[in-house]
């Protein structure tokens, strides 16, 4: 049999699980390719901990390389262009062209679609707006902390919620809390929308207990970094004294004209299969849109990345056989809400149920935050936690109903 190559784009949570269940379903003599262009993978769940000081730089990433399993090609190179009939993809580094292509180059970050937003707010999805938060609060002895949210939608849901509690945790721990102010804006109805209102309900009490005032439905126009302010789309302005932001988030500009997206620039999958209008080309992550029954969209998440990652290798893998593939996405996934003091709470469930997602809150405890740890750890150490599930974490059966443990 010829040798077949496949090209996944993006060496992110997804590309990385693509390539090694490819690398496990291809012959040997198969190629698997991944074009990335950076040199490093970040694990960015703990870019909230590196924020208050609880990591360093080094904690947090790894050579890309030491992540791939034996038999992986890397190809260092931007992705700028796809042609999905031609299964082929424009690179810095030439065209490369494959028998099967498997899209996954996640969400870009875009301060710069925000006024200000850049100059004004420390990012909490960078390594250098995490370490520049962790600077500011060696100085800060007070005043209005605000963590704002510049559009949607985002990465990681959980993400501006959890950077709260931490930051609240953290200046209790340096004896500071008590002249300071902490407050969130965002644009959302409720926290982690997508999820419930008992969802919704839980995490705004884990926030009013901490004395963290939440303003939802507050979209913000733009940032002035001169004067300190915040001006939201109502005219209001709100004033700060150490700001964290969440950036707006974009589709990657090489998807643009790939006949991949919808109106809004993201890939448009099989919510099962992950496969595209292409014949063996599929996609999963942040760079795709799943639109679930209840009409919102499933949320960026890696989690969803590695699950989706499996079930469209398992359907690339078996077309470009001539077969067909029993795997096929859930919509199941779980996430952390790290609260402080040692302390997660863990939420999962079935992000695909009818007529909205059903979706259980465990109470925050120690052995959550173990959890998270160990995720990182094992992520970190072996490139890929691929049978580390939330049932394995939670030992929980089936869902019935939204359960909020607090």
């Amino acid at each position: 049999m010829a040798a077949r190559t496949v090209l996944v784009l993006g060496g992110g949570v997804g590309g990385l699980v693509a390539v090694r269940e490819l690398r496990h379903k291809l012959e040997p003599h198969d190629r698997v390719v991944l074009v990335e262009r950076e040199p490093d993978y970040l694990f960015q769940p703990s870019l909230l901990w590196l924020m208050v000081g609880r990591r360093r730089r080094a904690d947090l990433s790894r050579p890309m390389s030491a992540l791939l399993a034996p038999g992986v090609e890397l190809v260092r190179a931007e992705v700028r262009g796809i042609d999905p009939a031609g299964c082929s993809v424009g690179t810095s580094a030439g065209r490369l062209t494959g028998d099967g292509m498997l899209v996954a180059l996640g969400a870009t970050l875009a301060p710069e679609a925000s006024p200000g937003f850049a100059e004004a707010a420390h990012n909490i999805f960078t390594l250098d707006g995490a370490l520049g938060c962790a600077r500011a609060l060696e100085g800060f002895r007070g005043g209005r902390l605000v963590v704002a949210v510049a559009g949607l939608p985002y990465k990681c849901p959980a993400a501006p919620y959890e950077a709260a509690l931490l930051l609240d945790d953290e200046l209790r721990r340096r004896g500071v809390r008590g002249p300071a102010e902490i407050e969130l804006y965002t644009p959302e109805p409720q926290p982690m929308p997508v999820a419930g209102p008992a969802m919704g309900e839980a995490v705004s009490r884990m926030l009013e207990a901490r004395s963290i005032r939440f303003h939802p439905r507050s979209p913000i126009e733009r940032f002035e970094p001169e004067t300190r302010e915040i001006v939201l789309a109502d005219g209001a302005r709100v004033g700060y004294d150490l700001l964290v932001g969440v950036p707006p988030h974009r589709a990657p500009s090489a998807l643009r004209d790939s006949g991949l997206v919808n109106d809004a620039g993201w890939v448009m999958v099989d919510p099962r299969t992950l496969r595209t209008s292409f014949e063996r080309v599929y996609a999963v992550g942040d760079a795709t849109s799943i639109t679930l029954a209840n009409g919102k969209p499933l949320p960026k998440a890696g989690v969803f990345a590695h699950a989706e990652a499996v079930a469209a290798v398992g359907g690339l893998a078996a077309a470009l056989a001539g077969a067909t593939s029993g795997q096929a996405f859930d919509g199941h996934g779980y996430c952390w809400l790290e609260t402080g003091e040692g302390r997660a709470a863990f939420a999962d469930g079935d992000f695909y149920a009818e007529p909205d997602p059903v979706v259980a809150l465990r109470r925050p405890g120690r052995v959550w935050h173990a959890g998270k740890v160990l995720f990182e750890r094992y992520w970190l150490s072996s490139g890929l936690a691929h049978r580390l599930s939330a049932a394995a974490l939670s030992g929980a059966g089936g869902l019935v109903g939204v359960r909020a443990e607090l």
